[in-house]
């Protein structure tokens, strides 16, 4: 007979825990100083690009931990892990990806150590985006010994493609063109992996109710109106990108207000009942400012950031409302907050977009180039989340980290205290 409670994680986390900080506190010991501004350069200026990128880390900081957190929070006896869970991968993700950025990405005068900025810490803050991406397609069938495992793999897995992309094909981007593809690919390979036959077709606890949905709506709120700092914050504030960085804001605002028609439009007109579902709109209604994110440098008019948006957010309603099921029952892959539908077919969509538009205003020659260099830039990102994405998912398999029956996914007591609740014995 099974035994009656998940099995206890006393002697996993804390040890996990507990040596994952003593490395990274010794590695910033020895490697990691705060950034100086220069003495020669004017002090108005500096100050105001302080306070520019100090606000952009602050939206992007709350998207982070208020945004995922509170979107995570859907399930209705899973509210304490969807944003307790969220916090603690975001936080360990980000110290991670303060020292990888470092030692692989490195500024060309800071090759021996490794210098805290705003934008360091911004670029730190984005692969933890692409990490919690990730954690979507597994959320509520892991515990949090095999998510921070899961984390770390998933950050040095996407700075290693961006060291891979600039050694081999010398290409400089911004990572937000990335992040979503790549998180959630990763995401659903783990979850493929780790497939269960317990939630087939449904588990009884993968639901939502009127109270963690009001919640998930909150989460939703806080992502769509910061997204527009999330896709600009690495874009210079010097003259030469600023009209770039303004286009990106605008575009991404633009497009988000078409994508949270189309999700309440096409969730309606889909429904058996002709309603709306919350959890649908909470998803879609973000896919716009995910693909406008992809292809954010080739758009320069309002109505092609309009247009991505529209297609952004039909395909993704759609495939949150059919594609989920199919997957499960076709590839016994279970997608929890449907990334595959919010993340990955919103950036593809973003990356042909981007794709068209640079064909459309480069000569011939120059656009062949183009087209193959940057379909071999899509077809790296996505083959190295998927294969990593498997082997991740088979470490997480090992039973030494002590996953959780079936019948406790999706369920806070298994691993959090309520004592309000009295067990007889």
């Amino acid at each position: 007979m099974a035994p009656q409670y998940a099995p206890s994680l006393r002697s996993r986390l804390p040890l996990v825990a507990f040596l994952l900080e003593t490395i990274f506190l010794i590695l910033f010991v020895f490697f990691v100083k705060i950034e100086q501004q220069h003495e020669q350069s004017g002090r108005e200026s500096d100050s105001k690009l302080f306070i520019s990128s100090y606000a952009e880390f602050q939206d992007v900081h709350v998207m982070i931990f208020m945004g995922f957190g509170f979107l995570a929070t859907f399930l209705v006896r899973y509210g304490f892990s969807g944003s307790g869970f969220n916090v603690l991968l975001a936080a360990m993700a980000i110290q991670w990806a303060v020292l990888i950025n470092g030692f692989l990405l490195p500024q060309q005068h800071h090759r021996r150590e490794i210098h805290i900025s705003m934008k360091s810490v911004i670029e730190a803050e984005l692969c933890a985006a692409s990490a919690l991406v990730a954690m979507g397609a597994v959320h509520g069938k892991t515990n949090p010994v095999q998510l921070l495992l899961m984390a770390l793999v998933e950050v040095t897995g996407f700075v290693v493609t961006q060291w891979i992309l600039r050694t081999l094909l010398n290409v400089r981007m911004y990572s937000i063109m990335l992040l979503h593809v790549f998180g959630a690919l990763f995401g659903v390979m783990v979850s493929w992996v780790l497939h269960r036959e317990g939630i087939k077709p449904e588990h009884e606890k993968e639901k939502t109710d009127r109270k963690t949905g009001l919640f998930a709506m909150f989460g939703t709120l806080f992502l769509w109106m910061f997204w527009p700092s999330f896709n600009s914050a690495l874009v210079g504030d010097y003259r030469r990108e600023r009209g770039l960085k303004l286009t990106v804001i605008y575009g991404t605002y633009l497009s988000l207000a078409v994508s949270v028609v189309m999700a309440m439009s096409v969730s309606m007109l889909t429904s058996s009942k002709g309603k709306m579902n919350m959890v649908h709109v909470q998803s879609s209604a973000l896919s716009g400012g995910v693909a406008i994110g992809v292809a954010m440098t080739a758009v320069h008019q309002p109505w092609i950031a309009m247009t991505i948006g529209f297609c952004a957010a039909l395909l993704s309603a759609l495939g949150y409302r059919y594609m989920k099921n199919h997957m499960l029952f076709a590839f016994e892959c279970h997608d929890t907050c449907g990334v595959l539908s919010v993340h990955a077919i919103p950036g593809i969509l973003g990356w042909f977009a981007h794709l068209f538009l640079r064909l459309a205003s480069s000569e011939s020659t120059i656009a062949v180039q183009f087209a193959v260099y940057h379909i071999c830039v899509l077809l790296i990102t996505a083959c190295m989340s998927l294969v990593m994405g498997t082997a991740t998912g088979l470490f997480l398999k090992w039973s030494i980290w002590r996953p959780q029956q079936d019948r406790k996914c999706f369920d806070d007591q298994a691993f959090w205290e309520f004592p309000n609740l009295v067990v007889h014995k």
